[in-house]
């Protein structure tokens, strides 16, 4: 069977029932549907036990992060302990083109699948709308006289689908005609700060904190000086409450915000998160691509800021993954080379000083001799190692990663984030690119440095560093796969999203809008005899 065709067989519970299990009342739940909600409630526990779910680089095959973390969450609940997994929200963009789905796959997804992988509660929606506002009214101001003097707009419109026709535009405004760009919303810096917001309150705050350009003098201009931060609240006011679904086995799940991790920070909301803690013991969580993106930002940026401590990492390893990162004649040739890889994330990882889990998403066609040569790795780098078959098995084939990641949780902990804030822009670069990726050499272009230069002196470069870049390799090029060594990297552009809270720094030629490739997923979906089909 298909994905779907699992997901639509499966016995899903009433969200009502879900909701109970955590705790929760109908009052504080908002129901769309029988198997969907929005809670309401705010809840606080300081006990709690945050697991994040990394992988090595992607590859065209997949690694299983969110199939792992699923699985991972059923098999705690088979274990009878209190747990929520929470994950992004999928971008309707890569589900129409080329990533396809995001909500696991097999035996170990998230459902109602079709509902959560399109149009899911309209949150995607309101945040595109809310962004789009805030550019309609930058050009209304322009055009009603300028008061503000803004002389370039660097806030843009963002649209959640693959359209690399909106890359580059033309802005026809009166006398003023401009060059401008689009955003896929998951890329966007209203998604980015709502997915770090604390609060509505807090949300309101970020939202007017938006910088839109910058005046004749040089000096920014913000979002709240056109007075629209009130109304965009008011379009994501509801977009704001997390989002209940649950398992094929019924474990809960809370999905909410979806940041890309190549391009934003790659990590569900803060809200969803501390909720999720507040709800259960154990809250499995994951960040995007691989761990030099989207776990390094999750640590550097969404823990560090937020109060929050991973108690362990689950780094994921596929044996197909491993050997495209290698070289060589045999398979068995391939995946022992293509295992720097994974050395490479698991010598990041311990950088943080977090207990590390390795887990092997092991496939059907796994040989006993490619796993035993990844644990014997494991062995040697004095690693945890445990395999899942959760894809398959559902939660049964992630009972001896749960029982691993438990122990794992309760060892010594002393997180330690790359850098911190009150180093220099480019100090923190500078970190970032040396001990994540092993750069020899950074180098920037001029608009760059004139960026990094404006920054310093509004007095805002004191805040956290989100870098985007190829995910396929730790370098900034997507053809330097396993462990690259003697490369350098190229800033190629700074933008300051100052409502979120960072510093987005551009390596390489990494595109905030993705094109569709040349044969879309699009072909594949379809609504037949009052079904849809196709999405996986």
């Amino acid at each position: 069977m298909t994905d779907l065709e699992i997901a639509n067989n499966s016995k899903k519970k009433e969200i009502w029932n879900i909701a109970k299990e955590l705790g929760l009342n109908s009052n504080e739940l908002i129901y769309y549907g029988n198997y969907k909600a929005k809670i309401t409630a705010q809840r606080k526990n300081s006990d709690g036990k945050l697991i994040l779910v990394t992988a090595i680089n992607p590859t065209p095959y997949g690694e299983g992060k969110t199939t792992v973390s699923i699985g991972l969450g059923d098999a705690l609940h088979h274990l009878k302990e209190k747990v929520v997994i929470c994950l992004r929200q999928p971008s309707m963009g890569p589900v129409f083109g080329l990533k396809g789905g995001a909500t696991g796959g097999g035996h170990s997804q998230v459902v109602p699948m079709e509902d959560i992988n399109l149009h899911f509660t309209g949150d995607f929606h309101a945040i595109t709308a809310a962004n789009n506002l805030l550019s309609a009214a930058i050009d209304n101001h322009i055009n009603k006289g300028n008061e503000l003097k803004i002389k370039k707009v660097t806030f843009n419109r963002c649209l959640d689908v693959n359209d690399r026709a909106l890359r580059h535009v033309d802005v026809a405004l009166g006398d003023n005609p401009r060059k401008e760009s689009f955003n896929i919303t998951s890329a966007s810096e209203i998604m980015a700060l709502f997915c770090l917001a604390t609060s509505l309150e807090n949300l309101k705050h970020r939202l007017g904190n938006i910088i839109i350009g910058y005046n004749t003098e040089n000096k920014p201009v913000y979002a709240s000086d056109l007075k629209i931060e009130g109304a965009m609240t008011v379009i994501l006011k509801d977009s704001f409450y997390p989002n209940l679904v649950q398992t094929l086995e019924n474990t809960p799940a809370i999905i909410h915000g979806g940041p890309f991790a190549n391009i934003a920070h790659g990590c569900n909301s803060v809200i969803a998160t501390k909720l999720s803690l507040g709800l259960a013991n154990y809250v499995i969580t994951e960040a995007g691509f691989g761990a030099d993106l989207g776990a390094e930002k999750f640590l550097d940026i969404k823990c560090k800021n937020n109060n929050l401590k991973p108690s362990t990492i689950v780094l994921v390893a596929t044996v197909k993954a491993l050997k495209y990162n290698g070289v060589g004649e045999s398979e068995i040739d391939k995946l022992k080379s293509g295992l720097s890889n994974l050395k490479v994330h698991v010598e990041n990882l311990k950088q943080y000083n977090v207990p590390l889990v390795i887990c092997i998403n092991k496939y059907a066609d796994n040989t006993d001799e490619e796993i035993n040569i990844i644990k014997n790795f494991c062995q040697q780098k004095e690693v945890k190692v445990a395999i899942s078959t959760a894809y398959i098995d559902g939660g049964k084939g992630a009972v001896e990663l749960a029982k691993t990641v438990i122990k794992s949780c309760n060892e010594a902990n002393n997180f330690t984030p790359i850098y911190q804030d009150s180093d220099s822009i480019k100090t923190k670069v500078e970190k970032i690119a040396t001990q994540i990726y092993h750069a020899s050499k950074i180098n920037y272009t001029d608009d760059a440095l004139s960026m990094i230069e404006k920054i310093e002196s509004w007095g805002l470069d004191k805040l956290p560093i989100c870098i985007a870049k190829t995910q396929y390799s730790i370098s900034d090029d997507a053809k330097k796969l396993g462990y690259p060594t003697d490369f350098e990297i190229t800033v190629r552009d700074v933008r300051l999203y100052n409502g979120a809270g960072f510093i987005t720094v551009l390596l390489g030629n990494i595109m905030t809008m993705p094109g569709l490739p040349k044969v879309p997923n699009y072909e594949k979906i379809d609504y037949v005899d009052g079904k849809i089909v196709g999405i996986f």
